[in-house]
């Protein structure tokens, strides 16, 4: 009598084995990954020829952006990278409980990023620093710079004294000082900024699309972990999960500084 063994649930029928199923399984994900920045790719080079072309623009724009919440956000993304890893191995330890934790935290840390970006977003909108014909930001204007007091006023001519040599000019005469020139500078706007709320908003507004679609799937991941589908024989859900909120992970960390410090 022949004695056959169990047939594993998780191993597809067209894979002789789970070792072959998850390399399979991961060669996918890696495809995927690179049509993703494929995605990015295009928006990265907008941005390099835009910035070539209008340097006035990303000088002027990048001091509307705060990067005290851009700083916040990396750290938390990076934070969410490390309780991701770690729950990969978790499971791949059959540490169920620590798996659902981690899980939880990774999502957690998911929807401060997105809290922290809706506040900056909410900020551009009330500013109307949006893009294209919705931008209606306006620059305040300088405020009038008070004429210094002269140090060295000039003598009053006693009466009956008499010059015919002009006093001597106290500046150079129809030139502003450099605080004044520095003040209107800074408030100067110049043409089509929206070119930049346009760049921010699609690549920080695509990256928030795929941050969202990242915490659905460690959700239904969580809820697969909760009912203890996940161990050391079979844990693919979890690293392939893994591997696309790196990337995500990956793309802001390359967002934050060329939106928020290079300029």
């Amino acid at each position: 009598m022949s004695q056959t063994t169990p047939h594993d649930p998780h191993l597809a029928h067209h894979f002789p084995d789970a070792g072959t199923q998850f390399e399979a399984g991961k060669l996918g994900m890696w495809i995927f990954l690179a049509t993703e920045i494929l995605l990015f790719g295009g928006l990265f080079c907008a941005y390099a020829v835009y910035r070539a072309n209008h340097p006035e623009i990303f000088i002027y724009a990048h001091q509307f952006l705060d990067k005290v919440l851009g700083g916040i956000n990396t750290a938390v993304l990076i934070v969410s990278s490390l309780t991701m890893a770690w729950a990969v191995r978790a499971a791949q330890l059959g540490h169920q409980r620590a798996l659902v934790r981690l899980l939880a935290a990774t999502i957690a840390l998911g929807f401060v990023f997105l809290g922290i970006k809706y506040v900056e977003y909410e900020h551009k909108w009330k500013e109307g620093l949006l893009p294209g014909k919705r931008f209606t930001h306006q620059a305040a204007a300088p405020p009038a710079a008070a004429a210094p007091a002269d140090p060295d006023p000039a003598p009053v001519a006693a009466a009956g004294d008499s010059s015919v040599i002009a006093p001597a000019a106290r500046g150079p005469a129809g030139l502003a000082s450099p605080s004044t020139a520095s003040q209107e500078k800074a408030h100067k706007v110049p043409r089509n900024v929206q070119i930049f709320f346009g760049i921010y908003f699609s690549m920080t507004g695509l990256h928030a699309i795929h941050v969202i679609a990242g915490m659905i799937t460690l959700l239904w991941i969580l809820r697969r972990a909760a009912r203890g589908e996940f161990g050391p024989r079979y844990f693919t859900p979890v690293d392939l999960a893994g591997l696309y909120w790196h990337l995500v992970d990956l793309i802001w960390i390359y967002l934050f500084p060329l939106l928020y410090l290079i300029h």
